[in-house]
């Protein structure tokens, strides 16, 4: 007779030796063991216990003998076939374990302890309840009116209400709980637990009716929607200018789905993003909609988490992560401002929310919608050669003109005597802008008040002793800080090595703050960055004070840039339109372009025209020309063909193996023997470029040193399993002890 047997995916498995392990099932678990359950299981030579999560119940197994599963974690499964599915598929898309894909999946809150106590607990209330009719309750009411009233007030309360949480109605009527007890002595109340969700706050916001399309929104919502319903898979890409009403086009897709019984998963790159969002869809679908994002405590994720599997919530609004929420019959994925790199993990597993969503959507036989003003060179590249389905809004909702950019030369401001960061023109406009009561965005991509600080007579600079990097300089607290380990140490008053000057070099968003405030004296200035939103609790509070207290000046970083609509900006400032341009990496031109497109489409949003000023070192660079002109069809056809001199994505496809350690030489004698080996086995690959090694742009990061080598080619499963099957050779060879080895799909330099 055949035992009972789970394949399980083991916490403890590391990628080398990853597989479905079989696992005998007790007499006792018989039936509680179910796909989708996670278990403790007996692991390795010393059977240490480990978590695991049963792929599939069978009987029999081609082992002899199997060790029992020691103990059932889950009442009730917590991944569904398509979860399980969808891990296994990123464990060979993006080398990562069975576990660690699932574990992505799940919130935190869903997690257990040493001891076995999950995280986070179920939340509940005590209700009270009559246990008497309610014209009994009111005859006794009135019957101990004298003797005890507040046993009376409680009883009457009772019988205006079916039930009531005991703390409510103890607090209403000013009764003790010795009170409610004797109540609850006599049989005459009862009480019982009921669970309540954790939700995230969200303001109060009136119902309102679905907007209307104008005719091109309505015409790309018409194709949109047949693709929606036509029962099978498809993508496409919505191209609209800033401000052309993208997201009334989602609001119209989300409505068709719901009425259809489906679910609808939105993403959006940012936190900062997420709040303007839901305010506007809650104004829409109300409590059908669940918020997923690394800002909820554990709690409110997990309790969101519940309400999707539930069915209670039927449109989930999030960041990344929001692409593994647990809907049941899913009929819309839209990914929004599809183009950012924040939609790429840059931990394990290193997936890419696009990548998944096309999955999920190819195996639920539904649309995969991605919009933006700006698409990934890659997304529109496939619409252009039908791989997507495309659509194009050209115009504003308003029909207001595209803000008027002026572009300026800041080698010609130097020449003038203009040190600062500041054009004249930008501030001559800001100084209009306030005169008028309108309101104004400064982007500058750099936090803090100078990139470095330097010895004029020695060159020494501050490096972070961890990682290959300058310490910025805070002056809020006059301290030099790390934006990649976060090591903190107090600024000299004089050079540390010769005892000369030192020079503050390069600017960041606290000195542009100061010298707002040098300028325009009694004039109020916002600064959003990472360092002002920890402090204020979250971006929404900080952009709430924006728009309610007019406040004139906002200068900020890239969470500026993207998906925000005031009506009162009419001017937009770019102070450094060079930063990201000279970086080396292929995508250079791409996030400059995107970025100034962005941020300059804030501007004029509302009924007053918009303008914008770029200020530049390199005005005739023509990145800059085309971001200035908002020309994305120019930027994309000299943009591809420049990728096809390249051979880059999209053209080809790009993956890595990268090799960190604290040792470099022992990290640099890994990534040689890497590309040794693909050479060897891709010497007869045609179309296939092995580049490298190279260290990462930034080589040391937390004292780990990093390599990477590069794989130029068409993927296919072959050359995955070459890659995976090189992360396992490196696993269990004794040159590369103490260095850790991964690989990655179309990976971000950084």
């Amino acid at each position: 007779m055949s035992l009972p047997v789970a394949r399980i995916a083991v916490a403890a498995a590391t990628y080398s030796f990853d597989r479905p392990f079989d696992y005998l099932i007790p007499d006792e678990f018989v039936g509680r063991v179910r796909p989708g359950c996670r278990v403790t299981v007996p692991f390795g030579r010393g059977n240490r216990p480990s978590e695991g999560a049963v792929l599939a119940v069978g009987d029999g197994s081609q082992r002899e003998i199997l060790k029992p599963i020691a103990c059932v974690m889950d009442s009730e499964p917590v991944l569904s076939e398509r979860q399980l599915k969808l891990a296994l598929f990123m464990r060979e898309r993006f080398f990562c374990t069975v576990y660690d894909a699932i574990k992505a999946m799940l919130p935190a809150g869903l997690w257990f302890d040493n001891r076995g106590n999950r995280r986070v607990k179920d939340k509940t209330v005590e209700i009270a309840r009559l246990c008497v009719s309610s014209e009994e309750g009111l005859r006794i009411a009135q019957a101990k009116r004298l003797r005890s009233p507040r046993q009376a007030e409680l009883l009457e309360l009772l019988c205006s209400f079916e039930a009531l949480p005991v703390r409510d109605l103890l607090n209403h009527t000013g009764a003790t709980r010795a009170v409610f007890n004797a109540l609850k002595k006599a049989e005459l109340v009862e009480t019982f637990e009921r669970e309540v969700f954790r939700r995230p706050v969200l303001s109060n916001v009136e119902r309102q009716e679905i907007p209307v399309l104008n005719a091109e929104q309505q015409k790309a919502f018409t194709a949109l929607s047949a693709l929606a319903v036509s029962g099978q898979a498809s993508a496409a890409l919505l191209l609209g200018v800033t401000g052309s009403g993208k997201t009334s086009v989602y609001v119209h897709l989300i409505a068709q789905q719901l009425s259809l019984g489906k679910g609808v998963i939105l993403l959006v790159p940012e936190i900062a993003l997420t709040p303007q969002m839901l305010h506007t869809f809650t104004s829409y679908f109300g409590d059908e909609i669940a918020v997923l994002h690394s800002s909820l405590s554990p709690g409110e994720r997990y309790d969101e988490w519940k309400r999707i599997r539930s069915g209670q919530a039927r449109l989930v609004i999030g960041t990344r992560s929001a692409i593994f929420a647990p809907i049941g019959e899913l009929g819309l994925v839209i990914i929004d401002e599809e183009q950012e790199e924040s939609y790429k993990s840059e931990n394990n597993p290193r997936y890419h929310a696009r990548d998944v969503a096309k999955y999920l959507c190819a195996k639920s036989n539904c649309l995969l919608l991605l919009g933006s003003a700006t698409p990934d060179i890659a997304t529109r590249y496939y619409a252009e050669i039908g791989r997507y389905h495309f659509f194009r809004l050209d115009q504003r909702y308003n029909e207001q003109a595209l803000p008027a950019v002026r572009i300026v030369d800041m080698k010609r401001e130097l020449r003038r005597g203009n040190t600062g960061d500041l054009s004249s023109l930008l501030c001559e406009e800001l100084r209009e802008n306030i005169r008028r009561g309108e309101q104004s965005i400064l982007f500058l991509n750099r936090r803090g008040a100078h990139k470095l600080i330097s010895c004029g007579d020695c060159g020494f600079t501050y490096k972070c002793p961890r990682c290959s990097v300058s310490l910025t300089y805070h002056s809020s607290n006059r301290r030099l800080m790390c934006h990649y380990c976060g090591h903190v140490q107090w600024v000299d008053a004089a050079c540390p090595e010769c005892g000369g000057t030192l020079k503050y070099l390069g600017t960041g968003t606290q000195n542009v703050e100061a010298q707002l405030n040098e300028l325009f004296p009694g004039v109020p200035v916002l600064r959003m960055d990472t360092d002002t939103v920890a402090p204020a609790g979250s971006h929404e509070i900080l952009f709430d004070r924006f728009r309610k207290e007019k406040i004139p000046i906002m200068v900020g970083t890239q969470m500026v840039t993207k998906g925000l609509n005031f009506e009162n900006v009419t001017l937009v400032g770019v102070l450094s339109a060079d930063q990201s341009l000279y970086s080396g990496d292929y995508r250079a031109g791409e996030r400059t372009f995107s970025l100034i497109t962005q941020v300059v489409g804030r501007s004029g949003r509302g009924t007053k025209p918009g303008r914008a000023v770029i200020q530049t070192f390199t005005p005739e660079n023509q990145t800059i020309l085309q971001a200035a002109e908002q020309d994305y069809d120019a930027f994309y056809h000299s943009e591809i063909e420049l990728r096809r001199l390249q051979n880059a994505p999209p053209i080809c496809d790009m993956l890595s193996i990268t090799c960190t350690g604290m040792d470099e030489d022992q990290v640099r004698k890994g990534i040689h023997s890497i590309r040794h080996w693909l050479e060897e086995a891709l010497s007869d690959q045609r179309g296939v470029s092995v580049l490298g090694p190279a260290p990462l742009p930034v080589v040391k990061v937390n004292n780990h040193f990093r390599y990477r080598v590069n794989i130029v080619c068409q993927a296919n499963a072959e050359i995955r399993r070459l890659l995976s099957q090189i992360i396992i050779e490196c696993g269990s060879d004794k040159r590369f002890k103490g260095v850790s080895v991964f690989a990655d799909s179309d990976p971000i330099d950084s």
